[in-house]
C-alpha cells in the first residue's frame, strides 16, 4: 500500500477518539508547523528533500513534549518512559541534522533524495521547474509529517493518554528493556561505521567495504536497530492496547483503528529503512563506487542481522 495513504487513517481515528482528540489534534497542527518551516517550504525554495531529514527527528522531539503540554497522572512511569523514548530518538537524530546543515551538508540533495527523483522519472517526472515535480516532491514530505500525525505517534498516544493504569507489567518491562538494547544496537552499528570511515581517511584507503563488527551480519545494522526501536515501542503498547479495547468509552472504530495503527507503524518504518530512503536507495549507489560491494551483498543479510554465507557456496 502506498504510505500516503496507509498514514491517513490513524490520524482520522485519534482525532475522532473520546479521550486522544485534543491532544492529537495538537500534535497535528505542531507537526504541520515544524514540517513547513523547516522541510516543506527549504524544498520549495531550493529544489532539494533533504530538509525532511531535519523535520522529522524535531517531529519526534514534539511528539515526546506532548505529556508536557497536557495533563498525565502525576509520577506515571508508562508516560515518563515513553515521552523520554521519542525524545531520545529525535533528540539524536536531530542534533545530528543541524551538525550536518551547520557543515553545509544540505547544500545537495542527499543521494537517498536523489534516488526518489529517479522514481520519478519512471512516472516521467524530469522536470525540476515543473509544478508536478513540485507538488510530487511535497507530497514526499508531508507522508512524513502524517505518519508523525498519526501511527508514528500513537505509542505515546495511548501509553501516555490511554486507560492503563497502575504499575508497568511484566511485558512492558521487557518491551523496555528491548528497547534499551535496540537503542544500543543502533549506537554501536553507527560508531563501528564512523570508526571504520576514519580508519579508512587515516590509512588512505579508499572505496573500501565496511565489513566490521555489527556490519559482518547486517549489511544496514543501523536501519535495523531503529527498525526495533519502534517494534520495542509497539510491545510496550500492548498492555494500554488491551485496557483500550476493554473500556467502554471508546468506539469500536477507535480500537479497531488504534491496533491498526500500531500496527501500520512497524510497518511504515520498514518501508522507510529498506526501500524507501534506506538499505535500497544506499545500496543502489554503493555498488557503483564499490565493487566489492557485490560479493559483501552475496555474503551478508541486507537487514536482518544473521549468520554469514558463504561465495563459493553460493555460486553452486
Amino acid at each position: 500500500m502506498d504510505l500516503f495513504l496507509m498514514s491517513l487513517p490513524p490520524i482520522l481515528v485519534i482525532f475522532l477518539s473520546n479521550k486522544f482528540a485534543t491532544i492529537a489534534i495538537l500534535n497535528g497542527v505542531l507537526q504541520l508547523i515544524v514540517f513547513l518551516l523547516t522541510a516543506n517550504i527549504p524544498a520549495l525554495v531550493t529544489g532539494r528533500m533533504s530538509y525532511v531529514d531535519i523535520a522529522w527527528p524535531w517531529g519526534l522531539v514534539t511528539i515526546g513534549l506532548m505529556p508536557f503540554l497536557n495533563e498525565t497522572p502525576e509520577n506515571d512511569r508508562r508516560a515518563n518512559f515513553v515521552l523520554a523514548a521519542y525524545l531520545v530518538a529525535g533528540s539524536r537524530m536531530a542534533f545530528g541534522g543541524a551538525v550536518l546543515f551547520f557543515i553545509g551538508k544540505f547544500q545537495t540533495e542527499f543521494p537517498r533524495y536523489n534516488y526518489q527523483r529517479m522514481n520519478w522519472a519512471k512516472l516521467g517526472i524530469t522536470d525540476e521547474s515543473s509544478f508536478t515535480f513540485k507538488l510530487i516532491m511535497q507530497k514526499e514530505i508531508i507522508v512524513q509529517c502524517l505518519a508523525n500525525m498519526g501511527a508514528l505517534c500513537m505509542p505515546l498516544m495511548i501509553q501516555a493518554f490511554g486507560y492503563k493504569t497502575g504499575e508497568l507489567t511484566w511485558l512492558e518491562v521487557c518491551g523496555w528493556t528491548m528497547w534499551l538494547l535496540s537503542i544500543v544496537f543502533e549506537h554501536t552499528a553507527d560508531k563501528q561505521k564512523k570508526q571504520f570511515v576514519k580508519d579508512c581517511l587515516k590509512n588512505n584507503v579508499k572505496n573500501t567495504v565496511c565489513d566490521v563488527g555489527l556490519w559482518r551480519y547486517s549489511r544496514h545494522p543501523n536501519y535495523f536497530g531503529e527498525w526495533m526501536v519502534w517494534n520495542s515501542l509497539i510491545i510496550t503498547s500492548l498492555p494500554s492496547l488491551l485496557a483500550l479495547w476493554q473500556t467502554p468509552e471508546e468506539s469500536l472504530f477507535t480500537k479497531v483503528g488504534v491496533t491498526w495503527g500500531l500496527a501500520t507503524a512497524s510497518v511504515m518504518m520498514y518501508q522507510c529503512l529498506v526501500n524507501y530512503t534506506g538499505a535500497v536507495p544506499a545500496e543502489f549507489y554503493t555498488v557503483q563506487k564499490r565493487p566489492d560491494y557485490v560479493k559483501y551483498q552475496n555474503m551478508v543479510n541486507m537487514f536482518v542481522p544473521g549468520p554469514r554465507r558463504e561465495v563459493a557456496k553460493i555460486k553452486k
